[in-house]
């Protein structure tokens, strides 16, 4: 028996969405090969799911004074991880592989970024990352002295936060509707992609 989705509604079909949603949900089908159920989780009100994705994208997609997709992608990961949202951690975790070409690396940080094989600047971005989600944490004049002396800009900074704020919003959503990960992303990024026809 295949488990439910989501607590709250979904759509029966994607022809019952507006044409908006069903496009930007049959372009990440294509690219992928399924339908990530965070996608049909947030599909039951269009009006949120739209600034939602905006926002997702352009946290995800900028390109940042230097810090790497694969980087951002990290930060997901061990936040989400701390938030306890495995559809999180299982779905960024997959991105993280792809695009970090290193098959270990998240499941490390999902369980400990600081003993994951990772570098010192690395660290202290989820260090922060952390302070900001679970410690209350401000920006002040040490942390910036600190994250600049590894190479991020004052924009680095702001990328790091607002990815970490806006997956604790991604998290909590989540977990209210007890969205699992789907099947594929386990094994993204670990077996090679099979070709499609």
């Amino acid at each position: 028996m295949t488990a439910p989705i989501s607590r709250f509604p979904v759509p029966e079909s994607l022809d019952a969405l507006p044409a908006d949603l069903r496009e930007r949900i049959l372009a990440v089908q294509d690219r992928a090969g399924f339908i990530p159920n965070v996608f049909l989780m947030l599909a039951h009100r269009p009006e949120e799911f739209r600034p939602f994705f905006a926002w997702h994208d352009a946290l995800m997609e900028r390109e940042s004074d230097s810090l790497t997709l694969a980087e951002k992608e990290m930060i997901v990961v061990a936040t989400s991880a701390r938030h306890g949202c495995l559809y999180c951690v299982v779905a960024h975790g997959a991105v993280l592989r792809i695009y970090s070409k290193q098959p270990h690396l998240a499941d490390q940080l999902a369980i400990n970024h600081r003993s994951a094989a990772i570098g010192e600047r690395q660290r202290l971005m989820i260090d922060f990352a952390m302070h900001l989600s679970f410690d209350h944490g401000v920006l002040d004049d040490a942390w910036q002295a600190r994250l600049e002396s590894v190479g991020f800009s004052l924009n680095d900074i702001w990328d790091i936060g607002a990815v970490a704020a806006f997956f604790s919003l991604s998290n909590r959503l989540v977990s209210l509707a007890g969205t699992p990960p789907n099947d594929e992303f386990y094994l993204m990024g670990r077996v090679p992609r099979e070709p499609r026809t």
